[in-house]
């Protein structure tokens, strides 16, 4: 009688604590800007300060031409062990004119390039030591301090 008290709540909890190890991790980065946003911002009307203020500061500008900025946001979701995936992702361009004034604001669709993860090491060339050669190397290879003698 007292065996089957104790397995039942060891049986329920070892559902609850396999049931909260399987909720994936969600992860915000860069910024992620809504629709609503990108309304507010009139082509020909505001500057950069404007935008500044609307839309934050860019993720990045352009480094080839200063008049180019970038929001790039990317919402990611992990699950146990395995690597995070992607599950959603926005890139906005905001081009201006000449002037300072916004001339474009668009979504970036294509031209994204996805760079694989590698888990490569890379190879260091020198001596290969084992740990006792490391030791023993350096028995007689020390400097006496000055004074030691005195």
């Amino acid at each position: 009688m007292k065996n089957k008290t104790f397995t039942k709540p060891l049986l329920v909890t070892l559902f609850c604590l396999s049931m909260v190890a399987c909720t994936p991790v969600t992860a915000q980065r860069g910024n992620m800007l809504e629709n609503y946003q990108l309304q507010e911002v009139k082509a020909g009307e505001h500057t950069r300060s404007d935008i500044l203020r609307i839309l934050g500061s860019p993720t990045t500008k352009d480094p080839f031409q200063n008049d180019v900025w970038y929001y790039i946001g990317q919402e990611t979701e992990k699950r146990g062990i395995l690597d995070p995936q992607v599950v959603k992702e926005r890139i906005v361009i905001v081009q201006y004119d000449p002037d300072g004034y916004v001339g474009r604001i668009a979504d970036v669709v294509d031209g994204r390039i996805d760079v694989p993860i590698s888990r490569d090491s890379t190879p260091t060339y020198g001596n290969d030591l084992t740990m006792i050669q490391q030791l023993l190397g350096n028995i007689g290879k020390f400097n006496p301090q000055e004074g030691a003698d005195e």
